[in-house]
């Protein structure tokens, strides 16, 4: 008899791990761990795979929505994103009557995404692998762990049904840019003197904004090579900072670089430094502020989608901008107007000047930042630390987007014109997203 009952409650104890009564496992998958260390796995295919800037805000964006989108049944003060992006219109629901863990399904869904929209992944897998086992570990009963993964999968798929419609697979085919005879004109620069990048980014469906243009930026200064006339003065001024740069600057240059396509020339033999992109300096921030502030699994979510859609839209109003202008760069300039042996601190990126994409993005992201953690929060930004850089610690979010801004003039890569105005754009941007966008049904 004694056995019996010994084999019975055993048997209970087993059908208790798959019914969906045992609950400890809940407060370890609300660790919103899981969901910083998938962007940063995704993070690092980006920096692999060698993806231009508005190429990776991209799939950060996408990525970020499908989290944020999969973790909100499971808290009702958020609100969905769909109504409010253009042309997602509906996001798959769960079924009320069952147990799920929507962290899980948040972390299956970004991941997901970025398996689909990234290069290597054989090497992304080894780490979903292993993430999915640490999920399992905390206990979950695998019926919910098999609905879970199941519901992240149907969110990721309306996701990426979506971004098969943003006009990216087709500009892939699009002609390259064609180079112009102008001397105003953008040329390509050395060592690698590549094509212009994404010179057709302008057609990729807006997130948030009314079009590519709504943000359009007063017009650069007009082109010259008199050395009384403006244009010339900024180019001056980028030519004698160059030429005596204190190690401070130097060391602000080089933090906020973030250039994937970092050519390196050893004889005959060329190769590319992976370097992290300047949208993914600012996911990397969004990290450790989340990670300073205790944010929540759901907060975290919030906060990579907000920041994202900025990233995204910002990049998408810059090369509107930079390819109607199409101005010619300061290496190009100084090399044939003012010393021919001049070199920048910084390589020059190889797309056209006007605005400072840097500068966009960086002050959209702080926009978004202040917005979800306030006015003069102090950090500490390691991100570089893993390129070989210190940490730098800033007073504020704005105090950090005008490092990142004034960081291209001591690099040598753009007039300060291209970096207020752009500063000044990716501001207007950042309102009006943090603005239009909704995530809180009762205002914090």
């Amino acid at each position: 008899m004694r056995q019996f009952v010994g084999a019975c409650a055993i048997v209970l104890a087993l059908l208790s791990c798959t019914s969906g009564n045992n609950t400890e496992y809940k407060a370890k998958a609300q660790d919103a761990g899981f969901l910083h260390r998938s962007m940063k796995a995704i993070t690092d295919r980006i920096v692999h795979d060698i993806f231009s800037p508005p190429v990776a805000s991209r799939i950060y964006t996408y990525c970020s929505v499908a989290a944020y989108e999969a973790i909100l049944p499971g808290d009702t003060s958020y609100k969905s994103l769909a109504g409010q992006l253009r042309g997602l219109d509906s996001i798959p629901q769960p079924d009320p009557a069952k147990e799920y863990c929507f962290e899980l399904a948040s972390t299956q869904a970004l991941l997901k995404v970025g398996r689909t929209l990234i290069f290597s992944e054989s090497d992304l897998d080894v780490f979903i692998e292993q993430i999915m086992q640490e999920f399992r570990d905390t206990g979950m009963p695998s019926d919910v762990f098999e609905r879970s993964v199941e519901y992240g999968d149907l969110v990721a798929a309306r996701v990426l049904a979506w971004s098969s419609k943003d006009n990216y697979k087709q500009s892939r085919s699009f002609p390259k840019y064609t180079i112009e005879s102008n001397p105003a004109t953008w040329q390509p620069t050395p060592p690698g003197y590549m094509d212009a990048v994404e010179p057709h980014w302008r057609t990729i469906r807006t997130f948030v904004m009314d079009s590519s243009a709504q943000f359009k930026p007063v017009p650069p200064t007009p082109f010259s090579t008199d050395k009384s006339s403006q244009f010339y003065k900024d180019a001056y001024e980028v030519f004698t900072i160059g030429k005596e740069l204190t190690e401070e600057q130097r060391a602000i240059a080089s933090f906020w670089d973030c250039n994937p396509f970092a050519m390196n020339v050893r004889g005959h033999v060329m190769f590319a430094t992976k370097k992290i992109s300047p949208g993914g300096h600012w996911i990397n921030i969004t990290r450790q502020v989340c990670e300073a502030s205790k944010s929540s699994f759901p907060e975290v979510a919030e906060a990579y989608v907000r920041i994202s859609l900025s990233l995204v839209d910002g990049f998408i109003s810059c090369w509107d901008e930079k390819y109607r202008s199409k101005l010619v760069r300061p290496e190009t300039y100084i090399n044939k107007h003012i010393d021919e042996n001049w070199v920048p601190l910084l390589q020059t990126p190889p797309f056209p000047e006007y605005t400072s994409g840097h500068s966009v993005i960086s002050n959209a992201a702080s926009v978004a930042l202040t917005k979800l953690f306030g006015d003069n929060y102090a950090f500490t930004d390691s991100t570089e630390t893993e390129f070989g850089m210190p940490p730098r610690s800033f007073k504020s979010f704005d105090d950090a987007a005008a490092e990142a801004s004034v960081s291209r003039i001591y690099g040598g890569i753009h007039y300060r014109p291209a970096v207020e105005v752009g500063a000044r754009q990716g501001r207007l941007l950042g309102e009006f997203v943090s603005q239009k966008i909704v995530t809180r049904r009762t205002p914090q």
